[in-house]
């Protein structure tokens, strides 16, 4: 064997050597992952029948692309807070409407991505929908961001109401002409949920739940929302219409971090 061709066989060895440790290593971060507790489960296998539109696992939403730890549209809750919503699915459903899901459980890393772009001031793609009126260097003071959320302990989730029979969504297409999201109904980004006076995420204080501003069928909409919900032991925060909380939580204290997908739980779903 030459020096040549015994050089190649080393470097061929060596880049096999290096190919093995990088797929070892990327094998073992995607057996690694994080799990939920026994006690949580998707949503669907408790109630099929409540709409789910995952917003953060597609890019309409505040940042402008899928956020990180979304791995399927799915809603994971604890088990007692998806069992409660069910409840409150059936009072709903007996007057015609359906409730229909935005988020969930959220993962630390999700809530990790959204500081990260709170944090970029140069990124300001979607502030013409999601937070017109609101500097983005406020996002924190003004508690629109933060580097915790409820929703990371799995009883907190966002929501609203559709009238039945419920009409599909279309998708949205990046890059297209952004309108407030408290333009009237009709001329912000469509939703076939019904008119709580501004969409989902809206960084704007007519999203406060109360807001003296949203008054007539816009008001009722939301007390329709907050009083099945309140009812059934769940929690509304004053300052987002659709952010809702049932207590008291199974995990009042831990904010997890395993991805949303159907792998993440113990269970099969």
């Amino acid at each position: 064997m030459t020096r040549l061709s015994m050089a190649v066989r080393s470097l061929v060895t060596v880049l096999a050597a290096l190919l093995a440790v990088t797929a070892a290593s990327a094998t073992a971060r995607a057996t690694s992952e994080p799990k939920a507790p026994a006690d949580f489960v998707a949503l669907r296998s408790v109630d099929p029948t409540i709409i789910q539109e995952i917003r953060y696992f597609t890019p309409h939403n505040f940042v402008g692309e899928r956020i990180d730890g979304y791995q399927q549209p799915l809603c994971i809750l604890t088990r007692p807070a998806a069992e409660a919503l069910h409840q409150a699915q059936q009072r709903l459903l007996g007057q015609g409407y359906t409730l229909k899901v935005y988020d969930c459980y959220r993962p630390q890393r999700s809530v990790d991505h959204f500081v990260r772009w709170a944090k970029d001031l140069e990124d300001q793609a979607m502030k013409a929908e999601f937070y017109p009126n609101v500097d983005k260097t406020r996002l924190f003071e003004d508690g629109y961001i933060a580097e915790k959320s409820g929703h990371s302990r799995g009883s907190t989730m966002d929501l609203t109401i559709v009238k039945l029979p419920a009409l599909p969504t279309r998708p949205y297409v990046p890059g297209e002409p952004l309108v407030p999201c408290f333009a009237p109904q009709g001329e912000r980004f469509p939703d076939n949920s019904v008119d709580m006076g501004t969409g989902y995420d809206c960084f704007d204080t007519l999203s406060h739940t109360l807001d003296p501003r949203i008054q007539g069928q816009q008001r009722a909409n939301r007390l329709l929302l907050k009083d099945t919900l309140e009812g059934l032991g769940f929690v509304n925060l004053a300052e987002e219409w659709w952010h809702f909380t049932y207590k008291p939580e199974l995990y009042p204290d831990t904010y997890f971090d395993f991805p949303v997908s159907t792998k993440s739980l113990t269970q099969s779903h």
